[in-house]
Order: C-alpha cells, then sequence, then structure tokens
C-alpha cells in the first residue's frame, strides 16, 4: 500500500460540503465521500464536536486523518469522519460554538480556521489492504461496534440499502420498532439485531449471509422479513406496554408465527400475569404465552425459612420416591403447580430430591 502525508487547509476540505440522505456526504469540492458505506453515522457528541472547533481555533494540532485515494482524482474518508464533518458543519453554519455561529465571527478568525491545515494521509491500495488498514487505524479510536466492522468488511449495494432503512437518525426502522429495539440506529445496532434474526431463521452467520448478500441491488429480504416481524408484533400483542422493548421479537417470530393466537385473549392472559406476584420477569410474559415455558417468567422461588418447614414437616423423606436425604441434598417444587394456580407459599411447597425433582420437571 502506498500511504502520503498531505497538509490540506480547512477551506479546501469544506468546499462544496452537503449532507443529505439522498446524495450523501461530501466535501472537497465533490471529490472526497466522507460517509462512504463501511463508516459509521456522525455520532460525536455537541461537547465532542466543539472540542474539535476549539482545537482549530487555537491553533493546536489535531489528530490525523486518513483518506483512500479511488481511481481518478476522487478519494473516500477512511478515519477522521466525526471531526472532518464537525469542522464542516461549523463552517456551513449548522451550529453556534460559545454563542457564535462562523459567519458571526471576524473576517481574521474565519481566515485562522480556513487556513488551518489538516493532515492528511492518502492511502492507496487493493480493497483487502484498504480494509486491513481501516481495521488497525481504528483501534485507537472510537471502538467500532461488531456491525460497523462487517459493514467495513461487506460494502456494496446490499448494505447501503439496508442502511436506508436501519442504520439513519430517524430511519424508517426507527419510526416502527423503536419502542421494540435496544440500542441506537446509527451505530448500527437495529441492523445487527435484524440480520441476527433472520439469521437464526436461516441457521447462518451473520457474516455468511452479509457475504451472501454482498452483491445484491437491494435489502428488500431483510426489510421485508423485519417488517412482517414487527407487525406480527403489533398485531398479536396490540396493547404496547415498555416491558415488550428489547424481546427478541425476530427470534420468537420465527419459531411461533404460523400458530394462530387470540390477541383479545393474550391481553387478558398478560393482565392477569402482570399482577401475579410470583412472575418476577414481566418481559418473559410474552414468550411465556407464546411457547408455554414458564421458565421465561423466572417464577419466585420458595425462601430457605419456607424449604426448611417443608423438609421438617417431611421428616427428610422425598415426596416421591420415599427415601431420607440430607436438607442440602434436597429441592423445593410446588404442590400445586404454579401453571395450575399453585402459589409460592408454605404450605404448597414439596421437598424432592434431586433426581425426583429433575425427572418431574422434565416431564
Amino acid at each position: 500500500m502506498k500511504i502520503e502525508l498531505h497538509e490540506n487547509p480547512v477551506r479546501e476540505v469544506v468546499e462544496g460540503y452537503f449532507d443529505d440522505a439522498e446524495n450523501g456526504c461530501r466535501g472537497y469540492n465533490g471529490k472526497l465521500n466522507i460517509r462512504p458505506a463501511f463508516q459509521r453515522e456522525f455520532i460525536y457528541k455537541d461537547k465532542q464536536r466543539d472540542e474539535v472547533i476549539r482545537t482549530i481555533k487555537k491553533n493546536f494540532p489535531l489528530n490525523v486523518m486518513y483518506w483512500i485515494k479511488n481511481e481518478g482524482d476522487s478519494f473516500e474518508m477512511l478515519d477522521g469522519q466525526q471531526r472532518t464533518i464537525s469542522i464542516c458543519q461549523y463552517v456551513n453554519g449548522d451550529f453556534a460554538l460559545d454563542c457564535d455561529v462562523f459567519s458571526g465571527l471576524s473576517v481574521d478568525i474565519q481566515e485562522q480556521i480556513l487556513n488551518y491545515k489538516l493532515m492528511i494521509y492518502i492511502c492507496e491500495g487493493d480493497d483487502d489492504e484498504k480494509l486491513a488498514w481501516f481495521k488497525i487505524i481504528n483501534i485507537a479510536g472510537v471502538e467500532l461496534t461488531p456491525q460497523e466492522m462487517r459493514n467495513a468488511i461487506y460494502t456494496g449495494e446490499w448494505l447501503a440499502d439496508a442502511k436506508k432503512n436501519f442504520s439513519k437518525r430517524d430511519c424508517t426502522a426507527y419510526k416502527i420498532a423503536s419502542k421494540y429495539l435496544n440500542g441506537s440506529a446509527i451505530r448500527q445496532d437495529y441492523l445487527e439485531t435484524a440480520l441476527k434474526w433472520i439469521c437464526e431463521r436461516d441457521n447462518l452467520e451473520i457474516q455468511e449471509y452479509m457475504s451472501r448478500h454482498r452483491h445484491d441491488k437491494n435489502a428488500n429480504e431483510l426489510w421485508l422479513y423485519f417488517q412482517s416481524v414487527i407487525n406480527w408484533v403489533k398485531v398479536i400483542f396490540n396493547n404496547y406496554r415498555p416491558e415488550m422493548k428489547g424481546i427478541e421479537w425476530g427470534i420468537l417470530y420465527n419459531k411461533f408465527h404460523e400458530n394462530n393466537y387470540d390477541a383479545k385473549e393474550l391481553e387478558l392472559k398478560i393482565i392477569e400475569l402482570l399482577e401475579d406476584d410470583d412472575v418476577t420477569k414481566n418481559s418473559g410474559i410474552y414468550e411465556y404465552l407464546l411457547g408455554g415455558d414458564e421458565k421465561c417468567l423466572s417464577i419466585r422461588k420458595f425462601t430457605p425459612k419456607m424449604k426448611r418447614a417443608a423438609y421438617e414437616r417431611q421428616k427428610g423423606i422425598c415426596a416421591k420416591c420415599g427415601k431420607h436425604f440430607e436438607f442440602d441434598e434436597m429441592q423445593a417444587d410446588h404442590i400445586t403447580p404454579w401453571s395450575k394456580g399453585g402459589r409460592t407459599i408454605a404450605e404448597n411447597c414439596s421437598m424432592l430430591c434431586a433426581k425426583c425433582n429433575r425427572i418431574k420437571s422434565n416431564v
């Protein structure tokens, strides 16, 4: 790989700057692609953005940036997107620093900022060399998420199309599903979640799925699948509650979406379970109602005092096999199962040996 250090004044880099959903983000008179497909979205907080401008105004050195030289006279930002956009936004008048917008500064200060020289390494090489360099230089920066690293490897039309729906601020996935998803769209959490769900369906790793579809013209399959998941959730659980956020809905969809559920019946059962003191994991109610596994609910356990009382009442005899065991060799069990109305109270506690309890649990 060929790498050369250049000194480019701010005025050259910000020339012709624009950033919009339709045409992307460019500077350097249109020759620099500031946000290529493998780059993350703009994530700087106001304080970080402001410090970039203060560094330039004080004429302090700013960390070096890296560009990739493409064929012809065009470039892609390899490292330095957050700083570059901060600079461009300030000169463009998108925000004020210490109550001053760029256009309101004195001509001398404006010129000082525009003449400030950015230290830029320009790299030339094949795709593998560029991506290897991208990984190396990002080790010392803001740590990339696993999905951001995958995006760096599997660039192409498929990824660009997927990011339109999953990776932009206020993207479509955010608009229809932010109540159900954890994380941030711009840090690629939404895209990673959708990929994890569809890969579980297809028994694939995320990398394998992205590799298979890398050269597809669009990401329609992923987007249609994601919409099916969210629409299914909204139909069968039509009364939203905060407990629904962050559930692995796609995994549940893959298992249960062909079953026929009655939304009204589900709602009545949800209300009943939310009022049940024995249920200690409310978010597990939804998976329990779909599949019937009580483990999802983390049913309240018998206290040590309840277990000791039951042990003494039984004189150490297992209620199933009739053999005697020491206290620490036995386990508590509901006499009347929780699913049949049995409560986690002393009167409903029975002590079983580990073997009998395991057999009963597997029945």
